[in-house]
């Protein structure tokens, strides 16, 4: 079989595979989803899990007219700063995140929240939100 004919083969093959991922993926739950860096697997990590928010997070997001959805927003897009976490600890490794509180054009935009979180085995608590504008 010459060479071409092996290309064209393989290639066959794999745009059938291709195909048949794209339509299927969806009914059997597959997320292809490419999360191998240290800040992206962090901040997945972070979002899995069950959710507190300390007192003193939420007066600070009262104080400041935010709400939850603006933590969900950075621990989506957000940027873990390791140089400033704690990732030496045993039990509960303390994060620091920082970015936009909203996507661009909407009201808390111009906002930037540092949040700094403290990540146990079954769930992230919120210790305290700083805003920067």
């Amino acid at each position: 079989m010459s060479l071409i004919k092996r290309f064209a083969f393989y290639f066959g093959g794999f745009g059938i595979g291709l195909v048949f991922l794209f339509f299927i993926k969806d009914k059997i739950g597959a997320s292809f989803n490419f999360d191998y860096g240290p800040n992206s697997r962090t901040l997945k990590n972070i979002r899995i899990k069950e959710r507190m928010f300390s007192e003193n997070s939420t007066n600070a997001l009262k104080s400041h007219q935010l709400d939850t959805a603006n933590i969900s927003y950075i621990l989506q897009k957000g940027s873990v700063l390791f140089k400033e976490s704690n990732t030496k600890l045993d039990s509960c490794k303390i994060y620091v995140i920082e970015g936009n509180a909203a996507p661009k054009e909407t009201p808390n935009s111009d906002k930037r929240l540092k949040i700094t979180v403290e990540n146990c085995n079954k769930k992230a608590t919120v210790l305290e939100v700083a805003v920067e504008y």
